[in-house]
């Protein structure tokens, strides 16, 4: 039996194609009529109970076989008007007659209105919604599918949840698109609806002259009632078809069916019952107007609204009442539950990455309001993993009355790092230090690196673009500043838990490796500070292979973590290479002999450790040359590169971290002979 079911479409299929061909007897075309009308009336009411586009997938095919299946029922009815008379079974003669009334003019005025209203208004309304609806749906897909990687990274939802959303991202666009191909099936039912209609009458009248036996009116009357008829029985289920096509490509997702949103929304707004009753009613006074009708139908809005009013109102009372009543409980609940010592540890968690923004930003953040700066958020994520090997923790989103409502906080374990503010209107316009003219705005500075910049109103983004201006628009502001803050501070950000994953990660590949060296030969702790050197310096640690096998090589006889992270340094100088070095050269500025020698010999060592101990006038002088220089320079290099020699690099480095923390420092070992090195300044004594 089920197998019979499976295939009784397919079979349906073939027969609605034989029946263009083999000749239907009326009783049986009466009966196809029939079926139409009745399969019609089943697909538009499925698409009113349906609460979204996906619960009718088939649709689009559905589309394609009702079709066939009205043009083939057109052919045959066709066939037995030309062949037999005019006479084409009971449906079309009853239709006929009904719609006609004794005028074959008339008749044909209310089918052509019919066919019209069809393709004008709803097939051509539908065909242009689908066509935008399969558009928008594609170009939101990639935004959608990051929003399913946020809330599974974020441990929202399951990777089986993850997967069914994905799967219906996927049958939604696949969807639409095929909705938009299948509308014009309805659009040239519509047209070949017109053809055949002039073709049966035309036709019609024709072989009833050249057959005789009858009068010019005769035929005439025979053969409208029959081209009106056939028209019309096809034309109502083509009707109901448009209909659900145009009702199932503008039906958003929702929770209910149509009826239930459509009676529910209407109920919310008892006013709009009353102020309508009243505006009818005043129709009363015009002259002319039909006073009963009016009357009843303004006191029907009235009353409904009158009542629905009052009931909303008792809704209202109700649920103040039960919020009343919850808040107390609340209240006694959640003193009840930090009774338990336990529940404490929950109030003193805090948050690796945390943004507090003001209300006016609350937009650009929050996603039910549009924003998609979740999404902005996974990319930069798996950019930053995909370049620096880290993955970046979750970033906490709170709104914060007490800002400045353009204003946000960047916080990092609890503790503001970093704040800015923006203009959610406007366009931030950085100055690159090559403009052919100036826009008026609001002078500011780019959070992210201190560049001099304006904020800039819509309009005068193409001209402030034309004037050599890099026009940003706000989201990308406050990502840029997340995004940098998390650059400079990923170091903190690495966690021993984070480790942890990482060397689980790392086992599927290579878990003799891990093995040897973690905790045999470093311990987490100290694995994790060389780590957090490279990163502080920004170097990647993605190569967890190569840095592994250093610390496996040195690790034994060098305990000092700083040691061996500029032994891990000198082993992926590819990678330093690459990073800083561009077009096979690498723009350096070198300390001079004097220098490395005075800053050798002011190294003093514990048992330890080892630190620089310099004379603070000698010191200052040598910062003050570097900046020196590196003012000069600053139209050549964006970034200060340090040249010194392997020893001495990590005290250099410390030294200028108080100073200029922006400066890079490397050492010879850490440059790959395949780039020329370029010295552009020296700094001596």
């Amino acid at each position: 039996m089920r197998s019979i079911l499976n295939n009784s479409i397919s079979l349906f299929i073939i027969a609605v194609v034989l029946m263009i061909i083999i000749p239907l007897p009326p009783f049986i075309l009466d009966l196809m009529f029939i079926i139409n009308i009745a399969v019609s009336i089943i697909i538009l009411l499925t698409t009113m109970y349906i609460k979204e586009a996906l619960e009718f997938s088939v649709f689009p095919s559905l589309l394609l076989i009702t079709t066939l299946f009205r043009l083939s029922l057109n052919v045959s009815s066709t066939r037995l008007i030309l062949t037999n008379g005019g006479h084409a079974g009971a449906v079309i003669a009853t239709f006929g007659n009904f719609v006609l009334q004794g005028s074959a003019v008339v008749g044909f005025i209310i089918f052509l209105i019919i066919v019209l209203v069809q393709f004008i208004v709803i097939t051509k309304g539908a065909e242009r919604v689908a066509e935008v609806t399969a558009r928008f749906t594609l170009d939101a897909m990639p935004g959608k599918q990051m929003a399913i990687d946020a809330d599974l990274s974020s441990g929202i939802i399951t990777e089986q949840e993850a997967k069914k959303r994905r799967s219906n991202i996927q049958r939604e666009a696949d969807f639409y698109g095929a909705m938009d191909g299948a509308t014009k099936f309805v659009k040239g039912d519509s047209i070949m609806s017109i053809v055949i209609t002039g073709i049966n009458f035309v036709g019609g009248v024709i072989i009833g002259m050249v057959q005789g036996g009858s009068t010019f009116t005769e035929v005439l009357q025979t053969y409208s009632i029959a081209t009106v008829g056939d028209g019309l029985v096809s034309q109502i289920p083509a009707l109901l078809i448009s209909t659900a096509t145009s009702m199932i490509v503008t039906r958003a997702a929702s929770e209910s069916s149509l009826n239930v949103d459509l009676t529910n929304q209407i109920k919310s707004q008892p006013l709009v019952l009353i102020i309508s009753g009243i505006v009818i009613l005043s129709m009363a006074a015009i002259p002319g107007f039909p006073k009963l009708q009016v009357v009843s139908m303004a006191a029907v809005f009235i009353f409904l609204g009158s009542r629905l009013l009052k009931t909303n109102s008792a809704s209202i009372a109700a649920e103040y009442e039960d919020e009343e009543v919850h808040e107390a409980r609340s209240a006694e609940s959640e003193d009840d539950y930090f009774r338990n010592i336990d529940n404490i540890y929950e109030l003193i968690q805090i948050d690796p990455i945390e943004m507090e923004v003001g209300y006016s930003l609350i937009p650009l953040v929050d996603e039910s309001s549009g924003g998609n700066f979740v999404d902005r958020v996974v990319m930069f994520r798996r950019q930053f993993a995909q370049e620096m090997g880290m993955v970046v923790p979750s970033v906490r989103l709170r709104d914060n009355g007490y800002l400045n409502p353009n204003e946000y906080v960047i916080k990092l374990k609890g503790e503001e790092v970093a704040r800015g503010e923006i203009l959610v209107e406007y366009y931030l316009a950085l100055d690159p230090g090559s403009l052919t003219g100036e826009v008026d705005g609001i002078e500011t500075i780019e959070p992210a690196y201190g560049i001099p910049s304006k904020w800039i109103t819509k309009d005068k983004k193409e001209i402030a673009e034309i004037y050599g201006y890099t026009v940003i628009d706000p989201l990308s502001v406050l990502i840029t500043h997340l995004s940098e803050i998390i650059r400079v501070h990923a170091h903190e950000l690495l966690s021993r838990q984070d480790l942890n994953q990482l060397l689980a990660n790392m086992k599927k590949g290579n878990e003799l490796l891990v093995d040897e060296v973690v905790p045999s030969i470093l311990s987490h702790g100290n694995l994790q500070k060389i780590l957090g050197n490279l990163l502080r310096e920004g170097i990647p640690i993605k190569d967890l292979d190569t840095i592994l096998e250093t610390i496996s090589d040195y690790g034994t006889s060098v305990k000092d973590t700083e040691m061996l992270t500029e032994y891990v340094r000198q082993a992926l100088k590819r990678t330093i290479t690459h990073k800083w070095s561009e077009g096979g050269q690498i723009r350096v500025i070198t300390l001079s002999t004097d220098v490395e020698k005075l800053i050798i010999n002011a190294i003093s060592k514990t048992d330890k450790s080892s630190y620089l101990s310099i004379d603070p006038d000698l010191m200052q002088k040598l910062v003050g040359q570097l900046i020196e220089q590196i003012n000069r320079l600053k139209s050549e290099i964006s970034i200060p590169i340090i040249l010194t020699s392997p020893f001495v690099r990590g005290y250099f480095r410390k030294l200028l971290d108080q100073f200029y923390p922006k400066a890079v420092v490397l050492s010879f070992n850490e440059i790959d002979n395949s780039v020329q090195i370029q010295a552009l300044g020296n700094i001596g004594i």
